[in-house]
């Protein structure tokens, strides 16, 4: 069963295996109800799309709602990360709980004895089990959003565009006549969709006014509340030009809870931006445990096609680990993910609960 979302990565996963001969059913998931409006939501349109692409390559299509689930699984969790002033990643927990649950679930129910997507990653499965490694497109690459998958996960999913870069899937959609191969990319949060985020953040997470200082506590402006914000940031500060000041732009580099206070920073390389270590809690292996005890080196990931850093694993104990890296790593968030590598192979990772100088 492959899951058809409207989109041409999909719908050439679809188009590659049946290549490779296999019987083949398609299944949408619908699981967003709260806005359904045009513009955000595009529900409707990608579902004629994914009919459209069922119809051209012969084979049945399916739909679900995962609605209540999605809710319960993924943003119940989404709002209570953000309510605590974190910044959350969706797709991670969007990927575990329902892409490779509820989906696999229904899927198996319908008598499918696998699942397939177009996510670009690869699986490879030995004596020592089933793993996960970077997809052959750097630039496309989504082990970042897979790293909590457990074993019994990736024993049934498929990952059709492991070895294929972007550009050669769009050659093979526009060959076999695909109404999707010229479809743009879907971004946004998982299947919310684009959106004005702080406006869309604002219905669940009401405004909560509060100073915005520089670390001498100079107040030099307002922001609209903490959870608003992400480590980093530079857009929507709203912070002028203040008479005597240098002209540089300002980003977010902290958060003061206690005191609803954000703490800003002029110039992008300002040292409170960065972090030569983080503690992750929440760890997740995707072979069911540790590679070996620490401290050990590897690589990580902090946020989506970030370049693969070397770091050291040290102190690692049950569910959290200390991280440390070789260079200094630029706004280390607080609620997102830390997903380690070594050779290519996604290991795991975890929830970034703190950072140090």
């Amino acid at each position: 069963m492959v899951g058809l979302s409207g989109g041409v990565d999909s719908s050439v996963a679809a188009l590659r295996l049946l290549e490779q001969g296999h019987s083949l059913e398609g299944l949408f998931m619908k699981n967003w109800e709260e806005d359904d409006t045009p513009g955000y939501c595009a529900a409707a349109a990608d579902l004629a799309d994914a009919t459209a692409v069922a119809h051209c390559l012969g084979i049945p299509l399916h739909t679900v709602n995962f609605a209540t689930e999605y809710w319960d699984r993924v943003f119940a969790e989404f709002l209570a990360e953000y309510r605590a002033n974190r910044t959350p990643n969706p797709d991670v927990l969007c990927n575990r709980e329902i892409k490779f649950r509820a989906f696999l679930d229904h899927a198996r129910g319908l008598g499918a004895n696998g699942i397939a997507t177009g996510h670009y990653a690869r699986r490879v499965t030995d004596d020592q089990g089933h793993h996960l490694f970077l997809s052959r497109d750097p630039d496309k690459d989504q082990t970042y959003f897979l790293h909590l998958l457990d074993q019994e996960q990736l024993a049934h999913a498929s990952f059709p565009l492991g070895d294929l870069r972007k550009e050669e899937v769009r050659t093979l959609a526009r060959r076999a006549g695909l109404p999707t191969a010229a479809k743009k990319d879907s971004t946004g949060i998982c299947f919310i969709g684009e959106r004005r985020f702080r406006d869309f953040l604002a219905r669940y997470v009401p405004p909560d006014p509060g100073p915005m200082e520089t670390p001498e506590g100079v107040i030099v402006g307002e922001h609209q509340g903490l959870a608003y914000y992400t480590l980093g940031q530079r857009q929507g500060l709203g912070i002028g030009g203040l008479t005597g000041g240098v002209e540089a732009p300002w980003f977010v580099a902290a958060k003061d809870a206690s005191r609803n206070t954000l703490i800003v920073v002029q110039g992008q390389d300002h040292p409170l931006l960065f972090s030569r270590g983080l503690a992750a809690t929440h760890l997740h292996w995707i072979a069911g445990h540790p590679p070996q005890d620490p401290p050990f080196r590897c690589e990580a990931r902090l946020r989506h096609r970030q370049p693969l850093q070397p770091c050291l694993v040290e102190d690692l104990d049950g569910n959290s680990a200390r991280l440390r890296f070789l260079q200094p790593q630029r706004a280390v968030t607080p609620g997102q993910s830390a997903v380690l590598y070594r050779d290519e192979e996604c290991w795991g990772g975890g929830v970034i609960a703190a950072s140090w100088p």
